[in-house]
């Protein structure tokens, strides 16, 4: 395994984190699996990662917690069977202490699972996911500690400032099945709202993002992107001092995608 250290902007207060790049597959941390479709990807495409995933009803609390101040980074997946997913995710660090805050809405939970990997450093952590959807919309929830995604390289490079207040979008093309976005800051607080848009605002999902330090817990996540006209959009809801720092690039392509498919409705399947 190679070390990859992020490159720090000027006027850093603390180190940057350091993540693990691995030497092969697609440069992340895991080994590229083919698809049936095409697409390179890894676990977030397949749908061995939710085998041991468990099942959180509406309205209901699961946490998974890490005594161990060995485990410095967990990976959330969240996935449901075709219906809307709209979860609470928070990292709780001590008592009465939560230094990340997610909330989560996906418009289908099975044509777009959520993938998101959170630092965790100086345990003992716990990791809550609260379903805060109906009774009729549970969820499948997992959480992995051994084998998380990691940035690629180009992920890092390409990061690009984003001022307090202002938003950046990213369009892809319909080949992307998948795009990586990492989110981080100088060691200022991180508030953020990313969107998936597919049509004039048409959003097939959101996340909400508070972290209490962006440079000791930077953000990391899978979004997956199928079909045509797909948007990231990055939105730094911080004040104008709040500055931070944002990377967004394809993830997994589908070689199988051309120029000529019709997509009926902005969702695959149809």
């Amino acid at each position: 395994m190679l070390q990859f250290a992020i490159t720090a902007p000027m006027g850093l207060r603390t180190p940057a984190p350091i993540m693990q790049i691995g030497s092969q597959g697609t440069g992340l941390g895991v080994t590229a699996i083919p698809t049936p479709s095409g697409t390179v990807g890894t676990r977030v495409p397949t749908r061995s990662s939710y085998d041991a995933a468990i099942l959180v009803q509406g309205n209901s609390l699961r946490t998974w917690s890490y005594r161990s101040p060995a485990v410095e980074q967990v990976q959330i997946i969240l996935s449901t069977e075709g219906r809307p997913l709209d979860a609470d995710v928070e990292l709780w660090h001590g008592p009465d202490n939560t230094p990340v805050k997610m909330r989560v809405y996906i418009e289908n939970g099975q044509l777009r699972p959520f993938s998101a990997v959170i630092e965790t450093p100086r345990g003992p952590n716990t990791v809550a996911i609260r379903n805060i959807g109906q009774i009729e919309f549970p969820l499948a929830a997992n959480v992995v500690a051994d084998d998380v995604d990691f940035p690629s390289p180009d992920c890092v490079a390409e990061s690009r400032t984003v001022q307090g207040g202002a938003l950046r979008t990213y369009p892809f093309d319909p080949s992307v099945d998948s795009v990586q976005v990492l989110l981080r800051t100088d060691g200022r607080p991180l508030n953020a709202r990313i969107e998936l848009l597919q049509g004039p605002n048409n959003n097939k999902q959101v996340c909400e993002l508070y972290t209490e330090d962006g440079c000791d817990r930077p953000f990391f996540c899978i979004l997956a992107t199928p079909g045509a006209g797909n948007v990231v959009r990055i939105v730094n809801t911080a004040p104008v001092e709040f500055p931070m720092y944002a990377g967004v690039v394809p993830f997994s392509i589908n070689s199988q995608i051309y120029d000529g498919d019709v997509v009926i409705g902005g969702d695959l399947g149809w």
